[in-house]
């Protein structure tokens, strides 16, 4: 808290036990021994119910410690990366695209959250790769033509090589 303090003052703002020789935690410009600090401040974990004492993750609206708060598909902790929700349920990344992503048809790279995408000839398509297979015209919003699921322009429907 950028002060000086004496020995014989330097106590846990509740039950006033001697800090000068044991873990403390500062709270609310105070300081408290870490059983007062348990027992008045620390955060509850959404999973375990246990109180926090140390590295806590925020997350969906609560507080979990680091190792709780877990990817519901492999149970491994999810920590600081990416997470993706289904039903108010957290997925790691991969877990996430294994599970529910779709990939483009046209370059079978997964559509992500953002991407905008459509969906023609009983497929998904990100909007850049739904293209005419013989010249790469753009297709999105236009009149197109399918010959063997593959898309094409007006100027190439009636293409003999697809």
């Amino acid at each position: 808290m950028g002060m000086s303090w004496h020995p014989e003052e330097f106590n846990c703002a509740h039950c006033h036990s001697s800090l000068v020789e044991r873990g403390f935690v500062e709270e609310k410009d105070h300081v408290y021994c870490e059983i007062c600090y348990e027992q008045f401040f620390a955060p509850t974990c959404a999973r375990c119910s246990q109180k926090i004492l140390g590295e806590v993750m925020n997350a969906l609206k609560n507080t979990w410690h680091i190792s709780c708060f877990v990817c519901v598909a492999c149970q491994q902790p999810i920590r600081g990366n990416m997470f993706h929700l289904e039903d108010g349920q957290p997925y790691c990344e991969m877990d996430y695209y294994r599970l529910f992503g779709t990939n483009c048809h046209g370059c079978d790279f997964p559509i992500e959250a953002g991407d905008k995408f459509l969906e023609a000839l009983g497929y998904t398509w990100h909007d850049t790769c739904f293209v005419c297979v013989v010249c790469s015209t753009n297709l999105e919003g236009q009149a197109f033509f399918s010959k063997k699921d593959k898309p094409l322009c007006k100027k190439h429907a009636h293409a003999v090589n697809v």
